[in-house]
């Protein structure tokens, strides 16, 4: 009886240990791409980093559930010339969006919503949205009409909502949002700001369009990150590390690092005067730094950094329909939901519940596979992932401002060449 109940306590064990386990290493050849024409990645990467014109980067591909690419290129910390590594921690700031759209659709799954709701049930002061009219650039006065419909949760989902953004969104909006205090969501102009505390705000101001109507990128995932609150009972910090990171093995991403990960942040850069250069402040005159800060602002859309590996294990998680090492986050439906084109015409955008997703419509503007979905940081981070090919692509620089967002688009022509099989 004390053999097998040892027995049983090494299995349990053995079981809790395969959620932390890393994605497996897998030579390039034996998942269908070519060792020789991957070496065009290291080039072009390369050139950027001795040209000036990136810090560095980190480059990773996962092919059939294994990673076939993981490389750095330049430097964390350009002025001591600090090796960039790949396990350093990057700014991710819009990447944000899709984890909270997970969280999401966790709660979904168990019963808390529906999905066409609208968010007033669960936020009261999103009741009675109205649209706005008319806009004073004097003094940021406006007036407004009453909305034809609610918000409802899906069109938070899919940045259908009316609501705009703080930091980079239309002049207008971005005014008034200034005026009430409502933050861009990376990082925080003031510690002691909450989240709950300023979607609140939030909720009485006018949309800029009637919901359902338009697709405007804004701070839907941030309202999001509250609702997550307000149907679990936790913060969204909490939320997020004990229901996503944790199960999954994503240690090292984060909203606020902790002390002794301090070192592994890389510096945030811009191109001033032809040269790299740390920015004093970024958008909406927030620290560069906020990583390294005491926040309590969780922002949904825009607040969390973490590594290529960490976001690795979280797309993988969808590539396997809702299952990573035997832990399973959502189901195989829910996944194919979240896959599915929301949106429809007039409307252009081709956007899933929480990704931009590759359709049809879409198709012959990229190598991606139909049903691929992807997005990006506001930092200059990109990722995608494609079911048909089993494939992760992922490229990290953390620069503001940058002119050369394009290495995106660079990148994924030079993943997609070294297919071979």
């Amino acid at each position: 009886m004390k053999t097998q109940i040892t027995f049983l306590a090494a299995v349990a064990i053995a079981v809790s240990g395969l959620a932390q386990q890393n994605l497996v290493s897998g030579k390039p050849e034996e998942n269908g791409m070519s060792s020789i024409r991957l070496q065009q990645i290291d080039r072009v990467l390369n050139e950027y980093v001795s040209h000036g014109q990136i810090p560095g980067a980190v480059a990773l591909i996962v092919r059939n559930g294994k990673i076939v690419y993981k490389k750095s290129f330049g430097f964390a910390d350009v002025e001591n010339k600090t090796p960039l590594k790949t396990d350093h921690i990057f700014r991710i700031a819009s990447q944000s969006k899709a984890i909270t759209s997970l969280a999401v659709m966790m709660l979904w799954e168990e019963g808390k919503f529906l999905l066409d709701e609208p968010i007033s049930k669960y936020i009261p002061e999103f009741k009675n949205p109205s649209v706005l009219v008319w806009f004073n650039e004097k003094d940021s006065s406006y007036s407004a009409q009453p909305a034809k419909s609610e918000v409802t949760i899906r069109q938070l989902l899919t940045h259908s909502s009316g609501i705009d953004y703080a930091a980079i969104g239309s002049k207008e909006m971005k005014a008034i949002y200034t005026k009430a205090g409502i933050p861009g969501g990376i990082g925080a102009q003031r510690l002691g700001d909450k989240l709950g505390d300023k979607i609140k705000i939030l909720g009485k101001l006018p949309l800029k369009h009637q919901p359902g109507e338009q697709w405007t990128y804004g701070l839907n995932s941030d309202v999001l990150g509250y609702l997550v609150e307000v149907l679990s009972g936790l913060t969204f910090d909490e939320f997020l590390r004990d229901r996503i990171f944790k199960p999954l093995g994503m240690n090292d991403t984060y909203f606020y690092l902790p002390a002794d990960k301090y070192n592994r942040l890389v510096n945030l850069y811009e191109v001033k005067d032809g040269k790299l250069a740390q920015p004093r402040v970024v958008y909406d005159g927030v620290n560069p730094n906020y990583p390294k800060q005491a926040g309590h602002y969780y922002s949904g859309g825009a607040g969390l950094s973490s590594t290529v590996d960490d976001y690795a294990k979280f797309l993988q998680l969808f590539l396997n329909k809702g299952e990573y090492n035997g832990v399973r986050l959502l189901s195989r439906k829910t996944v194919e939901l979240m896959l599915t084109e929301q949106l429809h015409a007039p409307i252009k955008e081709k956007f899933g519940l929480g990704f931009g997703l590759e359709t049809p419509d879409n198709d012959y503007r990229s190598p991606y596979s139909i049903g691929s979905f992807s997005w990006g940081g506001a930092f200059n981070t990109h990722y995608w992932a494609d079911p048909k090919e089993k494939l992760i692509g992922m490229v990290f620089t953390n620069m503001y401002n940058s002119p050369y967002g394009y290495i995106g688009e660079q990148y994924k022509a030079l993943v997609y060449q070294a297919i071979v099989d």
